[in-house]
């Protein structure tokens, strides 16, 4: 009679697991879905934010729900114009993506976004702020290529930092493209692990390398 109990409670915990891992891998599939569509409205973009931390917190232990809860975060303190605001929702930003560090340490996908947090506090003042943030973005965006040397990102946000830095200061298209050029080399052979890892930054890639063509 024990036996038939635990063999009866093994299989309900097992359809339990089982349900609650669909409905995770299922609402994460939909929202990933529409984050490109986001970028058009930041307040899109924060709504997806806030649902992907919802879904964290309710599936503790999964590092990439808290991953892109921060992604959707740190783009939308991009594309406030309120750069009083900005600190705030890179801060937000910084709290997600530690929960996602706890879980998966010494992360190349996390490290890029760390890498954009620190960017994104230093648009607020570039002048002001560069030797602060801008070493802080740079250090994570080295820790991102050597925790995965395979990962294309890291050479986007290095490519892309690069463009947007006056010439004077050793940026522009000249010396960005390289850089972009290993990102769309990387891209060309990268897989992600899962239908849930990250895959975004080739489009953005190719939008750059246009940019600097013209």
């Amino acid at each position: 009679m024990k036996k038939l109990f635990l063999v009866t409670l093994l299989t309900a915990t097992s359809i339990v697991s089982f349900s609650q891992s669909d409905k995770y891998i299922a609402a994460m599939k939909s929202n990933i879905a529409a984050i490109d569509s986001s970028f058009r409205n930041p307040a899109n973009l924060l709504g997806l934010a806030n649902n992907f931390e919802r879904i964290a917190n309710a599936e503790k232990n999964q590092w990439l729900a808290y991953y892109y809860a921060a992604y959707c975060q740190v783009n939308y303190g991009f594309m406030e114009q309120d750069k009083t605001k900005t600190d705030g929702i890179a801060d937000k930003a910084t709290v997600l993506i530690a929960k996602a560090d706890s879980l998966a340490p010494k992360n190349s996908e996390i490290s890029c976004i760390k890498s954009m947090i620190a960017s994104c506090h230093m648009m607020v003042n570039p002048m002001q702020r560069y030797m602060q943030y801008g070493q802080e973005s740079t250090t994570n965006m080295e820790d991102a290529m050597e925790q995965d040397p395979t990962n294309p990102r890291p050479y986007l946000l290095k490519g892309q930092n690069l463009k947007y830095t006056p010439e004077q200061f050793g940026g522009g298209c000249k010396t960005a493209t390289p850089e972009l050029q290993t990102a769309l080399n990387k891209f060309a052979t990268f897989k992600a692990a899962s239908d849930l890892h990250p895959v975004w930054g080739k489009q953005r890639v190719e939008q750059l390398m246009n940019e600097c063509k013209q």
